[in-house]
């Protein structure tokens, strides 16, 4: 088998390669599979939906029925909603997917289709690609499904379809051939050059065009380069790196070693949190694999190239996914910003040139490489090129990992991809960024996905991160949310961060409690706080020392201003309209209810709830500290939440 992936390694072009590599090929693709393969996919998501026992029985009927067929574990398809998911691909027919597959439905499923009929269990869909091969009659193709229609699928390209710990099949399906012939073809600065022509910008959420930031990297002169990518991705709702490494490890190693290439770098490092254990499992196989193959280490390939990729596990704090405070990590250090400049590409670790690139940014790179600048950029709108990945989240019918041409509508992906809002609810906001981003409104769903769009709105497009809410979701909750996240994440180095973030918090837990005090001047100062919290966010963006910092006030920036409504409501009106400030419930007692039982009373920490026994019940408001327990305990359902 090496001999065979090796003859494939050297051709510089698809057509010369005999009738028998290509047959070989077949069968590593399990395309023109000899015996049965059941695929289960085994991603952090579907193992969390119950995929091991979903495989766990699929062996035990295989074994049982005396049957010889492969079950091979893949990754993610993006489908989270649907997981577990399990695809049968039997001899001479197409592959066929079945969602939300539990362990006991396994049984029906292969018996059904061994006997090549179809069970009554939820199909998803087949697969279209074997041109060749039978389909199953009245099964619709996958991609035609309403969540895989609109998608286009580089860096997904094989997530959830192969098998992410074989690093045969990724060859054959043309693994590591961008790389190989980019030695052949490319010197280190025309490559610089074909990635900048491509338009690729950086998909970690500034977007600087990705081939630019090599060609400063390659122009520095020094006796060691460093290539980084960060896997860090800490906002909240964010999964993209976490599936693309969990389904394609080696996507992310070629990509890497391209980049390595075109700056002169001979040693790059993994940058990933040490709570993604799964994805390092595949990356320490696939590093493994591509070494045995000749493809990492010394001299690949007789280029004269040097390579070394090694994982670097990092403790989960948000601020080390910022550069400067990720190559301190690395370097033993306090995972804390510096200031720019010089910037990493002159001087980053160990002072030396480095370049920092995320997963999604790499593993764009072997599609570009393989088919062309010119195919890459003819996708997206004129200043972003290609497609971005987005993690889709919240209060939506369809959830999952999704790869979509730049330049579509917010709206088709929320309404298109991911279904629409879950239970007939009216869409509210989409939360865009993460905690850097900020919140788009009905009133610009319809503006096309593009860096300089989105921050035209208030937002940006970050890591990827869509998390959607719905009519009852409290934006002030969410900007309390987020500000709460990024003021314990702050590492505290500049006093705009670590004390602005901290007052912005104060103040944004003010007004979501009541007043303790209605005789002093408390009311005044919730009102007064409201108007701090804009001027206050200014100050913050204008001087904090990292781009975390500059970015930590935006989700309240853009609350304030498409919902200033609501704020104003929490603060004069004392209300939460969606009734998820718990500290702005009022309670109440329905007297014809109530029995006058006195449990609620016995159960009221404030001794808010006066009444005699077997008499209607009172809550004084002014006692009341909303904690919900007479609601808890009143077996009458008298107690009702205003």
């Amino acid at each position: 088998m090496n001999f065979l992936i090796e003859n494939v390694l050297k051709q510089s072009e698809k057509s010369a390669i005999t009738a028998e590599v290509a047959g070989q090929l077949q069968l590593l693709k399990n395309e023109h599979n000899s015996k049965p393969v059941v695929f289960v996919g085994a991603g952090t998501c579907g193992l969390g939906a119950g995929a091991a026992e979903t495989i766990k029985m699929a062996k035990k009927y295989l074994s049982d029925n005396n049957i010889d067929a492969a079950v091979i574990p893949v990754g993610c398809i993006g489908l989270c909603s649907s997981e577990p998911l399990m695809d049968i691909k039997l001899p001479g027919k197409k592959r066929i997917s079945f969602e939300k597959v539990s362990g006991p439905k396994v049984a029906e499923i292969l018996d059904k289709i061994f006997a090549e009929e179809i069970p009554q269990h939820p199909v998803l869909g087949q697969f279209h690609e074997q041109k060749d091969q039978t389909d199953w009659p009245e099964i619709p193709f996958l991609k035609d499904h309403y969540f895989f229609k609109p998608q286009v699928r580089l860096v997904l390209e094989n997530c959830g379809i192969s098998n992410p710990v074989s690093i045969e099949e990724y060859i054959a399906r043309d693994g590591y051939k961008a790389y190989l012939n980019a030695l052949k073809v490319f010197s280190p600065a025309e490559l610089c050059d074909f990635i900048e022509k491509s338009g690729l910008r950086g998909r970690g959420g500034g977007g600087f065009p990705t081939g630019k930031k090599w060609k400063f990297a390659l122009a520095t002169e020094s006796d060691q380069k460093y290539l980084i990518c960060n896997a860090d991705e800490g906002d909240p709702g964010a999964f993209m790196d976490r599936a693309v490494i969990e389904g394609d490890p080696h996507r992310l190693l070629e990509g890497m070693a391209l980049a390595a290439y075109a700056i002169g770098a001979t040693k790059a490092y993994v940058y990933i949190r040490a709570e993604y254990p799964l994805a390092i499992d595949r990356l320490v196989i696939a590093i493994k694999q591509a070494k045995e193959y000749g493809l990492l280490g010394k001299d690949i390939f007789d280029s004269g190239i040097d390579l070394d990729i090694v994982i670097k596990k990092g403790a989960g704090a948000f601020v080390c996914g910022e550069e400067t405070a990720l190559i301190h990590s690395i370097e033993g250090r306090r995972g804390m910003p510096r200031p720019r400049p010089p910037f990493p590409a002159v001087s980053g670790l160990f002072g030396k040139p480095t370049i920092i690139n995320n997963v999604e940014t790499l593993s764009n790179l072997t599609s570009i490489v393989n088919k062309g600048a010119d195919w890459f950029a003819a996708m997206g709108t004129a200043t972003s090129k290609g497609t971005k990945v987005f993690a889709l989240s919240g209060k939506i019918a369809t959830t999952g990992l999704v790869e979509i041409p730049m330049g579509t509508s917010i709206r088709d992906i929320i309404y298109k991809v991911a279904g629409g809002i879950a239970n007939g609810k009216k869409f509210k906001a989409v939360q865009m960024g993460g905690p850097s981003g900020g919140c788009v409104t009905d009133v610009n769903l319809d503006i096309e996905v593009d860096y300089e769009n989105l921050i035209s709105v208030g937002a940006m497009m970050g890591s990827g991160g869509m998390v959607v809410m719905d009519e009852d979701t409290c934006m002030v909750d969410i900007a309390m949310f987020f500000m709460d996240f990024i003021q314990r994440e702050s590492c505290g180095k500049c006093i705009p961060c670590r004390e602005g973030t901290r007052r912005m918090l104060e103040i944004l837990q003010s007004i979501t409690s009541k007043p303790t005090n209605r005789e002093t001047h408390e009311p005044l100062a919730r009102m007064k706080g409201v108007m701090q919290l804009e001027k206050l966010g200014k100050v913050i963006k204008d001087t904090s020392l990292c781009g975390l910092g500059q970015t930590a006030p935006n989700p309240v920036l853009s609350t304030l201003t498409w919902f200033r409504e609501e704020y104003e409501e929490h603060v004069f009106d004392k209300k939460c309209r969606a009734n998820v400030c718990q500290n702005l419930r009022e309670y109440t007692i329905d007297v014809e209810k109530c029995t006058g039982c006195t449990i609620c009373a016995k159960k009221c920490p404030t001794g808010a709830i006066i009444g005699g026994r077997k008499q209607p019940h009172f809550i004084i408001q002014d006692k009341c500290i909303s904690c919900g327990a007479c609601e808890e305990a009143c077996n009458f359902n008298a107690v009702m939440v205003n």
